[in-house]
């Protein structure tokens, strides 16, 4: 078996001092429906499978896997600032940090994660943002909590990392009225369905959005379709397409080089 092969923003690759991953399916131990690096405990894998590929995917930093900081995520606007890694996970959904070697990590599998670093103050910050936490505030959160820590939204850089795209996210027009009742513009985020009941939702680009409106110029998203993509990235939207009853998490993580 190889080790896990993460994918890269070139953003935040150029910020010192920073680490970075997008985990992809390649490099663990699980099997079966869950067959790669699935970190992952709400799933139904092996208990043991899924903590060993927590440890593969903190190693790939360098560290153990008491390095590891993640929160219990709950689609909230919740981000929780972190020095050592909880010894119970607490619920939210952003963990934000100023200590050299936490790993502050999110896990998904179509939501967004968003990984964020201002390098000068030495501040990072790692997000869940499915629809309901991107459109609640988690992303606004997060950098406010980095803020509040001596980090400038000017100076932050951020990386959306695989999560569904708008070919692949089909929703109706009820879903569509609650983002355009929190805003008008934000129907700028949905393209025509294949019938006048349906619309395609474009979640990177929503989250890029509230990047923008949190004070970030440098961002992007990466490219990577979860859904679309079986072979790389677990989707929940595919294995419900496919019947399949469950799905792994992905794991992506940021942390301050000592």
């Amino acid at each position: 078996m190889t080790g896990p092969a993460p994918l890269q923003s070139a953003l935040l690759a150029a910020e010192p001092g920073v680490r970075h991953a997008f985990f992809t399916r390649e490099g663990g131990v699980s099997t079966g429906l869950y067959a790669g690096l699935n970190v992952g405990r709400g799933s139904r894998d092996e208990p043991a499978a899924v903590e060993a590929n927590r440890v593969l995917a903190a190693g790939w930093f360098g560290l153990g896997v008491e390095a590891l900081a993640t929160v219990y995520q709950t689609h909230s606007a919740v981000a929780h600032v972190l020095v050592r890694a909880p010894a119970a996970a607490p619920d939210g959904d952003g963990v934000v940090t100023a200590t050299p070697g936490l790993i502050c990590a999110a896990l998904s599998a179509d939501c967004a994660p968003v990984l964020i670093a201002d390098s000068q103050a030495r501040i990072v910050a790692a997000v869940h943002a499915g629809w309901r936490g991107a459109l609640g505030g988690v992303v606004a959160s997060a950098v406010e909590a980095m803020r509040k820590l001596g980090a400038d939204p000017e100076r932050m850089t951020a990386a959306v990392g695989p999560c569904i795209g708008q070919a692949s996210y089909e929703v109706g027009v009820d879903f569509l009225d609650c983002f355009t009742t929190a805003d008008a513009d934000f129907e700028g985020f949905f393209a025509p369905g294949v019938s006048p009941e349906k619309r395609q939702f474009d979640l990177p680009g929503f989250v890029l959005g509230r990047l923008a409106a949190a004070g970030i110029a440098r961002a992007e998203w990466i490219g990577a379709d979860t859904c679309a993509d079986a072979a790389l990235f677990y989707s929940n939207r595919r294995a419900v397409l496919r019947s399949e009853g469950d799905y792994g998490r992905l794991l992506s993580a940021i942390m301050l080089i000592s």
